[in-house]
Protein backbone atom coordinates (compact mmCIF):
# COMPACT_ATOMS: atom_id res chain seq x y z
CA UNK A 1 0.00 0.00 0.00
CA UNK A 2 1.31 3.54 -0.98
CA UNK A 3 -0.68 6.32 0.99
CA UNK A 4 -0.11 9.86 -0.72
CA UNK A 5 -1.51 12.61 1.44
CA UNK A 6 -2.91 15.53 -0.27
CA UNK A 7 -3.68 17.73 2.32
CA UNK A 8 -0.07 17.55 4.24
CA UNK A 9 2.61 19.40 2.32
CA UNK A 10 6.45 18.29 2.98
CA UNK A 11 8.33 20.72 1.97
CA UNK A 12 9.33 23.21 -1.49
CA UNK A 13 10.23 20.70 -4.30
CA UNK A 14 13.78 21.46 -5.34
CA UNK A 15 14.05 20.74 -9.19
CA UNK A 16 18.02 20.03 -9.55
CA UNK A 17 17.45 17.45 -12.24
CA UNK A 18 16.04 19.33 -15.41
CA UNK A 19 19.43 19.89 -17.06
CA UNK A 20 21.57 18.43 -19.52
CA UNK A 21 25.15 19.21 -21.04
CA UNK A 22 24.55 19.15 -24.48
CA UNK A 23 27.45 17.88 -26.55
CA UNK A 24 28.70 18.50 -28.87
CA UNK A 25 28.65 22.35 -28.35
CA UNK A 26 28.65 23.60 -32.43
CA UNK A 27 25.93 21.29 -33.11
CA UNK A 28 23.98 24.33 -31.69
CA UNK A 29 24.97 26.06 -34.99
CA UNK A 30 22.92 22.77 -37.24
CA UNK A 31 19.63 21.82 -37.87
CA UNK A 32 19.64 18.51 -35.91
CA UNK A 33 21.25 19.82 -32.46
CA UNK A 34 18.48 22.54 -33.00
CA UNK A 35 15.95 20.37 -33.46
CA UNK A 36 16.84 18.76 -30.58
CA UNK A 37 17.09 21.79 -28.34
CA UNK A 38 13.25 23.20 -29.94
CA UNK A 39 11.84 20.18 -28.65
CA UNK A 40 13.01 20.20 -25.17
CA UNK A 41 12.25 23.61 -25.18
CA UNK A 42 8.50 23.45 -26.64
CA UNK A 43 8.20 19.95 -23.70
CA UNK A 44 9.79 22.27 -20.70
CA UNK A 45 12.15 18.95 -20.64
CA UNK A 46 14.58 21.20 -19.47
CA UNK A 47 16.43 24.17 -17.65
CA UNK A 48 19.97 24.83 -17.88
CA UNK A 49 21.98 24.03 -21.10
CA UNK A 50 25.97 23.53 -20.03
CA UNK A 51 27.98 24.24 -23.23
CA UNK A 52 31.45 24.97 -23.73
CA UNK A 53 33.20 28.66 -24.73
CA UNK A 54 35.18 27.03 -27.37
CA UNK A 55 37.91 29.19 -26.74
CA UNK A 56 40.15 27.28 -29.41
CA UNK A 57 38.32 28.22 -31.90
CA UNK A 58 37.78 32.00 -31.12
CA UNK A 59 40.92 33.15 -30.12
CA UNK A 60 43.72 33.48 -32.77
CA UNK A 61 47.21 35.29 -33.21
CA UNK A 62 47.48 37.98 -35.68
CA UNK A 63 50.71 38.59 -37.87
CA UNK A 64 52.12 40.84 -35.36
CA UNK A 65 51.67 38.30 -32.26
CA UNK A 66 48.25 39.81 -30.86
CA UNK A 67 45.38 37.49 -29.34
CA UNK A 68 42.56 38.36 -31.79
CA UNK A 69 38.44 37.07 -31.43
CA UNK A 70 35.74 35.59 -33.75
CA UNK A 71 32.48 35.95 -31.51
CA UNK A 72 30.26 34.91 -34.43
CA UNK A 73 29.61 31.08 -33.29
CA UNK A 74 29.89 31.92 -29.97
CA UNK A 75 26.96 34.61 -29.59
CA UNK A 76 24.94 32.32 -32.18
CA UNK A 77 24.94 29.58 -29.84
CA UNK A 78 24.47 31.34 -26.83
CA UNK A 79 21.45 33.37 -28.04
CA UNK A 80 19.83 30.51 -29.53
CA UNK A 81 19.61 29.36 -25.78
CA UNK A 82 18.55 32.09 -24.86
CA UNK A 83 15.77 32.48 -27.60
CA UNK A 84 14.54 29.05 -26.38
CA UNK A 85 14.63 30.10 -22.56
CA UNK A 86 17.19 28.11 -21.33
CA UNK A 87 19.88 29.20 -18.95
CA UNK A 88 23.61 28.47 -20.07
CA UNK A 89 26.13 27.32 -17.84
CA UNK A 90 29.31 27.94 -19.39
CA UNK A 91 32.86 26.07 -19.13
CA UNK A 92 35.54 28.20 -20.16
CA UNK A 93 37.68 25.72 -21.89
CA UNK A 94 39.65 24.64 -24.55
CA UNK A 95 42.92 25.60 -25.30
CA UNK A 96 44.36 27.69 -28.43
CA UNK A 97 47.09 25.40 -30.55
CA UNK A 98 49.36 28.39 -29.87
CA UNK A 99 48.80 28.84 -26.63
CA UNK A 100 50.13 24.96 -26.05
CA UNK A 101 53.03 23.56 -25.22
CA UNK A 102 52.59 20.22 -27.64
CA UNK A 103 50.61 20.14 -30.73
CA UNK A 104 50.79 16.79 -31.05
CA UNK A 105 48.68 15.67 -28.32
CA UNK A 106 45.20 15.48 -28.81
CA UNK A 107 41.70 14.57 -27.29
CA UNK A 108 40.64 10.75 -27.56
CA UNK A 109 37.23 11.07 -26.29
CA UNK A 110 35.49 10.23 -30.09
CA UNK A 111 36.10 7.41 -32.31
CA UNK A 112 37.15 9.25 -35.37
CA UNK A 113 40.59 11.10 -35.57
CA UNK A 114 38.73 14.36 -34.98
CA UNK A 115 36.13 15.74 -32.95
CA UNK A 116 32.67 17.16 -34.46
CA UNK A 117 33.32 19.05 -37.80
CA UNK A 118 36.90 17.94 -38.26
CA UNK A 119 38.08 20.21 -35.06
CA UNK A 120 41.27 19.50 -32.58
CA UNK A 121 41.33 19.30 -28.52
CA UNK A 122 44.84 19.82 -27.75
CA UNK A 123 45.35 18.24 -24.32
CA UNK A 124 49.05 20.10 -23.52
CA UNK A 125 49.77 21.80 -20.25
CA UNK A 126 49.57 25.92 -21.47
CA UNK A 127 53.50 27.81 -22.40
CA UNK A 128 51.74 31.44 -21.00
CA UNK A 129 49.41 31.90 -18.32
CA UNK A 130 49.19 35.39 -19.31
CA UNK A 131 48.10 34.85 -21.95
CA UNK A 132 45.13 32.57 -20.90
CA UNK A 133 44.44 34.94 -18.34
CA UNK A 134 43.39 37.66 -21.10
CA UNK A 135 41.46 34.99 -22.96
CA UNK A 136 39.32 34.41 -20.46
CA UNK A 137 38.91 38.34 -19.28
CA UNK A 138 38.28 39.13 -23.11
CA UNK A 139 35.69 36.58 -23.36
CA UNK A 140 33.97 37.59 -19.90
CA UNK A 141 34.29 41.33 -21.06
CA UNK A 142 32.04 40.34 -24.57
CA UNK A 143 29.65 38.57 -22.89
CA UNK A 144 28.89 41.02 -20.13
CA UNK A 145 28.53 43.64 -22.92
CA UNK A 146 26.91 42.00 -24.89
CA UNK A 147 24.00 40.52 -22.60
CA UNK A 148 24.20 42.51 -19.43
CA UNK A 149 26.47 42.31 -15.82
CA UNK A 150 22.75 41.43 -14.65
CA UNK A 151 22.01 38.26 -16.86
CA UNK A 152 25.63 37.03 -16.84
CA UNK A 153 25.77 37.22 -13.39
CA UNK A 154 22.90 34.48 -12.99
CA UNK A 155 24.70 32.06 -15.17
CA UNK A 156 27.43 29.89 -13.57
CA UNK A 157 30.94 29.68 -15.56
CA UNK A 158 33.44 27.21 -14.51
CA UNK A 159 37.26 26.79 -15.59
CA UNK A 160 37.93 23.71 -17.67
CA UNK A 161 36.40 20.55 -18.19
CA UNK A 162 37.83 17.62 -16.53
CA UNK A 163 41.44 18.74 -15.45
CA UNK A 164 42.06 15.59 -13.57
CA UNK A 165 41.90 13.19 -16.84
CA UNK A 166 45.16 12.83 -19.07
CA UNK A 167 42.88 12.95 -21.93
CA UNK A 168 41.77 16.35 -21.23
CA UNK A 169 44.45 18.08 -19.99
CA UNK A 170 48.09 17.81 -19.72
CA UNK A 171 48.51 14.33 -21.03
CA UNK A 172 52.31 13.74 -20.57
CA UNK A 173 52.03 14.91 -17.11
CA UNK A 174 54.34 12.67 -14.72
CA UNK A 175 51.92 12.50 -12.01
CA UNK A 176 48.72 13.80 -11.11
CA UNK A 177 50.35 16.16 -8.70
CA UNK A 178 51.96 17.70 -11.99
CA UNK A 179 48.51 17.72 -13.57
CA UNK A 180 46.98 19.37 -10.25
CA UNK A 181 50.00 22.19 -10.16
CA UNK A 182 49.25 23.74 -14.08
CA UNK A 183 45.21 23.53 -13.12
CA UNK A 184 45.75 25.67 -9.67
CA UNK A 185 47.86 27.94 -12.34
CA UNK A 186 44.60 27.55 -15.11
CA UNK A 187 42.17 28.19 -12.48
CA UNK A 188 44.35 31.36 -11.19
CA UNK A 189 44.46 32.86 -14.46
CA UNK A 190 40.53 32.37 -15.14
CA UNK A 191 39.80 33.62 -11.91
CA UNK A 192 42.23 36.57 -12.40
CA UNK A 193 40.78 37.28 -15.91
CA UNK A 194 37.06 37.01 -15.10
CA UNK A 195 37.26 38.95 -11.88
CA UNK A 196 39.15 41.95 -13.45
CA UNK A 197 35.96 41.89 -15.59
CA UNK A 198 33.37 42.20 -12.58
CA UNK A 199 33.36 40.24 -9.36
CA UNK A 200 29.75 39.50 -10.19
CA UNK A 201 30.07 36.68 -12.18
CA UNK A 202 29.57 33.04 -10.30
CA UNK A 203 32.54 31.37 -10.85
CA UNK A 204 33.80 27.76 -10.08
CA UNK A 205 35.75 24.77 -10.87
CA UNK A 206 37.27 22.17 -11.25
CA UNK A 207 34.63 19.36 -13.07
CA UNK A 208 36.64 16.95 -12.11
CA UNK A 209 36.19 13.31 -13.93
CA UNK A 210 37.62 11.42 -10.96
CA UNK A 211 39.88 9.61 -12.85
CA UNK A 212 40.98 6.45 -11.32
CA UNK A 213 38.88 7.68 -8.45
CA UNK A 214 41.87 10.03 -6.76
CA UNK A 215 39.54 12.42 -5.40
CA UNK A 216 42.64 13.53 -3.66
CA UNK A 217 43.13 15.94 -6.54
CA UNK A 218 40.11 17.80 -5.12
CA UNK A 219 41.19 18.26 -1.95
CA UNK A 220 44.68 20.10 -2.86
CA UNK A 221 42.65 22.29 -5.41
CA UNK A 222 40.25 23.41 -2.41
CA UNK A 223 43.48 23.74 0.16
CA UNK A 224 45.18 25.92 -2.79
CA UNK A 225 41.86 28.16 -3.69
CA UNK A 226 41.69 28.76 0.34
CA UNK A 227 45.19 29.22 1.05
CA UNK A 228 45.51 31.83 -2.01
CA UNK A 229 42.07 33.07 -0.99
CA UNK A 230 40.92 32.98 -4.75
CA UNK A 231 37.25 33.59 -5.69
CA UNK A 232 35.14 30.32 -5.44
CA UNK A 233 31.34 30.53 -6.15
CA UNK A 234 30.31 26.75 -6.86
CA UNK A 235 32.22 23.47 -6.97
CA UNK A 236 30.83 21.30 -10.43
CA UNK A 237 32.17 17.66 -10.19
CA UNK A 238 31.34 14.57 -11.96
CA UNK A 239 29.91 10.96 -11.37
CA UNK A 240 28.96 8.21 -13.86
CA UNK A 241 27.33 4.89 -12.24
CA UNK A 242 29.52 2.34 -14.21
CA UNK A 243 32.12 2.21 -16.58
CA UNK A 244 32.11 -0.06 -19.91
CA UNK A 245 35.58 -1.72 -19.38
CA UNK A 246 34.25 -2.50 -16.02
CA UNK A 247 30.14 -3.26 -16.45
CA UNK A 248 31.75 -5.55 -19.92
CA UNK A 249 34.11 -7.15 -17.34
CA UNK A 250 31.18 -7.73 -14.69
CA UNK A 251 33.28 -5.71 -12.14
CA UNK A 252 30.50 -3.21 -11.76
CA UNK A 253 26.87 -3.46 -12.85
CA UNK A 254 23.89 -0.85 -13.45
CA UNK A 255 22.77 0.25 -10.01
CA UNK A 256 21.72 3.95 -9.25
CA UNK A 257 23.97 3.80 -6.10
CA UNK A 258 26.66 3.70 -8.53
CA UNK A 259 26.22 7.14 -9.65
CA UNK A 260 26.16 8.61 -6.39
CA UNK A 261 28.55 7.26 -4.36
CA UNK A 262 31.16 9.49 -5.73
CA UNK A 263 28.97 12.20 -5.37
CA UNK A 264 28.71 12.13 -1.35
CA UNK A 265 32.67 11.89 -1.50
CA UNK A 266 33.01 15.15 -2.97
CA UNK A 267 30.53 16.59 -0.70
CA UNK A 268 32.21 15.06 1.98
CA UNK A 269 35.55 16.51 1.27
CA UNK A 270 34.34 20.15 0.10
CA UNK A 271 32.99 20.39 3.83
CA UNK A 272 36.36 18.86 5.61
CA UNK A 273 38.40 21.57 3.45
CA UNK A 274 36.06 24.76 4.73
CA UNK A 275 33.41 24.97 1.86
CA UNK A 276 30.38 23.67 2.76
CA UNK A 277 28.01 26.29 2.53
CA UNK A 278 29.08 25.94 -1.38
CA UNK A 279 26.83 24.66 -3.99
CA UNK A 280 27.74 21.31 -5.66
CA UNK A 281 26.63 21.11 -9.39
CA UNK A 282 26.60 17.85 -10.56
CA UNK A 283 27.47 19.07 -14.42
CA UNK A 284 28.09 15.60 -15.90
CA UNK A 285 25.94 12.42 -14.71
CA UNK A 286 25.04 9.33 -16.22
CA UNK A 287 24.73 5.74 -15.50
CA UNK A 288 27.30 4.61 -18.33
CA UNK A 289 30.32 6.38 -18.87
CA UNK A 290 32.13 6.98 -22.58
CA UNK A 291 29.14 8.55 -24.74
CA UNK A 292 31.15 7.80 -27.42
CA UNK A 293 30.44 4.11 -26.99
CA UNK A 294 28.27 2.51 -28.10
CA UNK A 295 25.82 -1.35 -28.17
CA UNK A 296 29.14 -2.86 -30.48
CA UNK A 297 31.37 -1.59 -27.38
CA UNK A 298 29.02 -2.74 -24.74
CA UNK A 299 26.16 -5.02 -25.17
CA UNK A 300 24.36 -3.76 -22.26
CA UNK A 301 24.45 0.16 -23.27
CA UNK A 302 20.87 -1.45 -25.09
CA UNK A 303 19.53 -0.16 -21.63
CA UNK A 304 19.94 3.48 -22.76
CA UNK A 305 17.49 3.10 -25.52
CA UNK A 306 15.01 1.11 -23.22
CA UNK A 307 12.40 1.67 -20.67
CA UNK A 308 15.62 1.17 -18.03
CA UNK A 309 17.02 4.14 -18.30
CA UNK A 310 13.71 5.94 -17.21
CA UNK A 311 13.52 3.93 -14.11
CA UNK A 312 17.10 4.68 -13.33
CA UNK A 313 16.67 8.30 -13.48
CA UNK A 314 13.39 8.13 -11.70
CA UNK A 315 14.81 6.04 -9.00
CA UNK A 316 17.99 8.36 -9.02
CA UNK A 317 16.30 11.41 -8.54
CA UNK A 318 13.71 10.52 -6.13
CA UNK A 319 16.18 8.78 -3.91
CA UNK A 320 18.42 11.95 -4.05
CA UNK A 321 15.26 14.21 -3.01
CA UNK A 322 14.43 11.51 -0.22
CA UNK A 323 17.67 12.43 1.60
CA UNK A 324 17.72 16.04 0.87
CA UNK A 325 21.08 15.56 -1.29
CA UNK A 326 23.28 19.00 -1.30
CA UNK A 327 23.45 18.95 -5.11
CA UNK A 328 22.18 22.02 -6.68
CA UNK A 329 21.79 21.08 -10.20
CA UNK A 330 22.15 17.43 -12.03
CA UNK A 331 22.75 17.93 -15.25
CA UNK A 332 22.59 14.33 -17.68
CA UNK A 333 25.50 14.23 -20.25
CA UNK A 334 24.60 13.81 -23.89
CA UNK A 335 27.56 13.56 -25.55
CA UNK A 336 28.51 11.02 -28.34
CA UNK A 337 24.93 12.24 -29.90
CA UNK A 338 27.34 13.74 -33.21
CA UNK A 339 28.75 9.30 -33.58
CA UNK A 340 25.03 7.97 -34.43
CA UNK A 341 25.16 5.58 -37.72
CA UNK A 342 21.97 3.99 -36.65
CA UNK A 343 18.69 4.41 -34.52
CA UNK A 344 18.61 2.81 -31.47
CA UNK A 345 22.59 2.10 -31.24
CA UNK A 346 23.08 2.45 -27.13
CA UNK A 347 24.75 6.17 -27.58
CA UNK A 348 24.26 8.62 -24.70
CA UNK A 349 21.25 11.03 -26.54
CA UNK A 350 17.94 11.76 -25.69
CA UNK A 351 16.93 11.18 -29.99
CA UNK A 352 18.05 8.54 -32.06
CA UNK A 353 19.06 8.98 -35.68
CA UNK A 354 15.68 9.77 -37.49
CA UNK A 355 14.67 11.57 -33.59
CA UNK A 356 12.20 8.66 -32.32
CA UNK A 357 12.52 9.98 -28.75
CA UNK A 358 13.97 7.54 -26.26
CA UNK A 359 12.39 6.86 -23.10
CA UNK A 360 15.20 8.82 -20.72
CA UNK A 361 13.60 11.98 -22.68
CA UNK A 362 9.73 10.88 -22.33
CA UNK A 363 11.10 10.21 -18.47
CA UNK A 364 12.77 14.01 -18.57
CA UNK A 365 9.28 15.28 -19.98
CA UNK A 366 7.46 13.29 -17.09
CA UNK A 367 9.84 14.99 -14.56
CA UNK A 368 9.32 18.52 -15.38
CA UNK A 369 5.84 18.27 -15.19
CA UNK A 370 6.25 18.18 -11.02
CA UNK A 371 4.67 20.63 -8.80
CA UNK A 372 6.09 23.00 -6.65
CA UNK A 373 5.80 21.22 -3.34
CA UNK A 374 6.05 17.50 -2.06
CA UNK A 375 3.23 15.77 -0.39
CA UNK A 376 4.01 13.36 2.11
CA UNK A 377 3.31 9.68 1.39
CA UNK A 378 4.14 6.31 2.96
CA UNK A 379 4.67 3.11 1.31
CA UNK A 380 4.86 -0.60 2.61
CA UNK A 381 8.61 -2.21 2.89
CA UNK A 382 7.18 -4.84 0.14
CA UNK A 383 6.65 -1.84 -2.04
CA UNK A 384 10.28 -0.88 -1.72
CA UNK A 385 11.78 -1.03 -5.41
CA UNK A 386 8.67 1.49 -6.09
CA UNK A 387 10.06 5.25 -6.34
CA UNK A 388 7.35 7.71 -5.61
CA UNK A 389 7.97 11.73 -6.19
CA UNK A 390 4.26 13.27 -4.75
CA UNK A 391 3.60 16.73 -5.62
CA UNK A 392 1.26 19.74 -5.64
CA UNK A 393 0.71 22.57 -8.24
CA UNK A 394 -0.01 26.33 -7.10
CA UNK A 395 -3.39 25.52 -8.69
CA UNK A 396 -4.01 22.78 -6.41
CA UNK A 397 -3.77 20.03 -9.39
CA UNK A 398 -1.53 17.07 -8.07
CA UNK A 399 1.01 15.10 -10.08
CA UNK A 400 2.90 12.12 -8.71
CA UNK A 401 5.47 10.15 -10.70
CA UNK A 402 6.08 6.62 -10.03
CA UNK A 403 8.96 4.25 -11.15
CA UNK A 404 9.61 0.30 -10.47
CA UNK A 405 12.95 -1.01 -10.90
CA UNK A 406 14.64 -3.27 -8.42
CA UNK A 407 18.75 -2.98 -7.14
CA UNK A 408 20.23 -4.23 -10.42
CA UNK A 409 17.84 -2.50 -12.92
CA UNK A 410 16.53 -5.83 -14.90
CA UNK A 411 15.71 -5.44 -17.75
CA UNK A 412 12.60 -7.93 -17.24
CA UNK A 413 10.70 -7.31 -14.09
CA UNK A 414 7.76 -9.16 -12.92
CA UNK A 415 4.15 -7.27 -13.48
CA UNK A 416 3.21 -5.95 -9.90
CA UNK A 417 -0.18 -4.19 -8.02
CA UNK A 418 0.36 -1.58 -5.87
CA UNK A 419 -2.35 -0.13 -4.09
CA UNK A 420 -2.75 3.42 -3.84
CA UNK A 421 -4.52 5.65 -2.22
CA UNK A 422 -4.77 9.54 -2.44
CA UNK A 423 -5.91 11.10 1.16
CA UNK A 424 -7.48 14.43 1.93
CA UNK A 425 -8.92 15.00 -1.55
CA UNK A 426 -11.97 17.36 -0.97
CA UNK A 427 -12.94 17.45 -4.83
CA UNK A 428 -13.21 15.03 -7.66
CA UNK A 429 -9.98 15.09 -9.56
CA UNK A 430 -9.91 13.86 -13.24
CA UNK A 431 -7.24 11.30 -13.40
CA UNK A 432 -4.87 11.57 -16.47
CA UNK A 433 -1.72 8.80 -16.36
CA UNK A 434 1.06 8.86 -18.46
CA UNK A 435 3.28 5.89 -19.00
CA UNK A 436 6.51 4.54 -20.03
CA UNK A 437 7.35 0.81 -20.18
CA UNK A 438 7.35 -1.70 -23.15
CA UNK A 439 4.63 -1.24 -24.96
CA UNK A 440 3.80 2.96 -24.48
CA UNK A 441 6.23 5.79 -25.29
CA UNK A 442 8.95 3.39 -26.10
CA UNK A 443 10.40 3.58 -29.46
CA UNK A 444 12.50 0.91 -29.31
CA UNK A 445 10.08 -1.87 -29.13
CA UNK A 446 8.25 -0.93 -32.59
CA UNK A 447 11.28 -0.84 -34.21
CA UNK A 448 11.77 -4.39 -33.29
CA UNK A 449 8.81 -5.08 -34.05
CA UNK A 450 8.91 -3.65 -37.88
CA UNK A 451 12.38 -5.84 -38.13
CA UNK A 452 14.60 -2.93 -37.01
CA UNK A 453 14.82 -0.91 -40.48
CA UNK A 454 17.98 0.73 -41.56
CA UNK A 455 15.90 3.44 -43.37
CA UNK A 456 12.28 3.40 -42.07
CA UNK A 457 9.62 4.72 -44.09
CA UNK A 458 7.95 8.19 -43.49
CA UNK A 459 4.53 5.12 -42.18
CA UNK A 460 7.32 3.04 -40.34
CA UNK A 461 8.15 6.16 -38.61
CA UNK A 462 4.72 7.31 -37.86
CA UNK A 463 4.05 4.18 -36.26
CA UNK A 464 6.78 4.66 -33.76
CA UNK A 465 6.10 8.53 -32.98
CA UNK A 466 2.34 7.50 -32.17
CA UNK A 467 2.93 6.05 -29.02
CA UNK A 468 0.33 5.49 -26.44
CA UNK A 469 1.25 7.15 -23.35
CA UNK A 470 -2.03 8.81 -21.84
CA UNK A 471 -5.04 7.78 -20.23
CA UNK A 472 -8.05 9.74 -18.65
CA UNK A 473 -10.15 8.29 -15.91
CA UNK A 474 -12.68 10.33 -13.68
CA UNK A 475 -11.99 9.03 -10.29
CA UNK A 476 -11.99 10.67 -6.48
CA UNK A 477 -8.73 8.49 -6.04
CA UNK A 478 -7.52 5.33 -7.97
CA UNK A 479 -7.46 2.44 -5.65
CA UNK A 480 -5.10 0.78 -7.20
CA UNK A 481 -2.42 1.35 -10.13
CA UNK A 482 -1.00 -1.25 -11.96
CA UNK A 483 2.93 -0.56 -12.81
CA UNK A 484 4.58 -2.80 -15.43
CA UNK A 485 7.97 -3.49 -16.86
CA UNK A 486 10.01 -0.57 -15.59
Amino acid sequence: MIKIFCDKKEKKLRNFWNHIVFHPTDAIEDDWGRRILDKCAEDKAVKTVRIYSMMENIFSLDENGEITADYELNDYRIDYLLSKGFEPHIVYAFIPGWLCERTDITNKAQKGKTRYKGKMLYNSRVTDYSKWEEICRQYTRHIIDKYGEETVSGWRVHCYNEPDHKGFFYNDAPDMYARLSEYCKLYDAFEAGVTSVSGKIQIGGPALAQSGYNLEFLELFLNHVRENNKKLDFIAFHSYGASVGKLNDGISHLRVRGSFYNAFTIAKITKLCGFGNLPLVWDEWGALSEGYLNIEDCPKAIFRENEVYSAYFVKLLTELDEIDAPFEKMMICLSGQHEMKADFSGLRNFFTLNFFPKPIYNAFVLAGKLGEEKLSFYARRTHEHVSVMPTVHEDGHISVLFAYADEELRNELPEIEVPLRFLGIDRAYRVEKYIIDKKHANAIEKYRELGCPDNPTDEQKKYMILQRSKQNRQARYLPKIRITSL
